[in-house]
């Protein structure tokens, strides 16, 4: 049986308080509502009949489907979840993640590796766009043995569509709102356009600026009358 985990970029670590003499200071992690921590862990939501919904439309294109979206949508957060329940369901989960900077699949997952996939195994890719067609065509074939093959794309094509990930500014202000911060829906349209749909993003600016006023307060107090 394959068991593999991949990670192509690494995930940041906490940062550390900088001393209050320092202009630049940055404010703890641990009190910032938007910390990248906390953003990463947002979950894309998706309600139990959705997901009975989505199992069944995996079955019936044989265990093959795409996760479909704008970047910032919520495609690697839906795949990620989909491997702890596939996990779950005693299927060994393999999960690739190629980027622009990692755009061709790890040396771990070789023909061995291939030649050894099963029924059992799940093979779940994510940014399948990164991969030249010829090399899209030669990982289909290579996986063609796996119970599952999911991945992640910007644009339907690659397989048929399992789920469209949609953003909007509501989702937005309710995400801003679950993680301690709540935003007028101007704010949250004005945002959500900047940022043209990208969520993870609109929200790492939150905590961008969050944190500049945060040390604005500290540095420059307002008066009091």
């Amino acid at each position: 049986m394959a068991i593999g985990v991949h990670f192509s970029e690494g995930s940041g670590g906490k940062a550390s308080a900088i001393p209050a003499t320092d202009r630049n200071a940055r404010v703890p992690v641990d009190q910032n509502p938007f910390s990248t921590d906390r953003v990463l862990r947002v979950r894309y939501r998706l309600s139990t009949d959705d997901w009975k919904k989505l199992f069944a439309n995996l079955a019936h294109n044989h265990g093959r489907g795409a996760f479909v979206g704008p970047k910032g949508s919520g495609k690697t957060t839906l795949l990620e979840d989909l491997a702890i329940r596939l996990r779950y369901k005693g299927k060994d989960v393999s999960l690739i993640r190629l980027s622009s900077e990692f755009p061709h699949l790890p040396g771990s997952f070789n023909p061995a590796f291939f030649g050894s996939l099963t029924a059992s195994d799940a093979v779940l890719l994510d940014g399948a766009e990164q991969l030249s067609f010829v090399r899209w065509l030669k990982f289909r074939w290579q996986a063609r043995r796996a119970g599952f093959v999911v991945v992640t794309t910007p644009r339907a094509g690659w397989l048929r569509t399992l789920h469209r990930c949609r953003t909007s500014p509501a989702l937005l202000g309710d995400l801003a709102s679950a993680l301690g911060q709540a935003l007028k829906s101007e704010e949250a349209e004005a945002l959500h356009r900047r940022h043209r749909g990208d969520i993870r993003g609109a929200l790492l600016e939150l905590r961008d600026r969050y944190a500049k006023n945060t040390a604005d307060s500290l540095f420059f107090p307002a008066e009091r009358p």
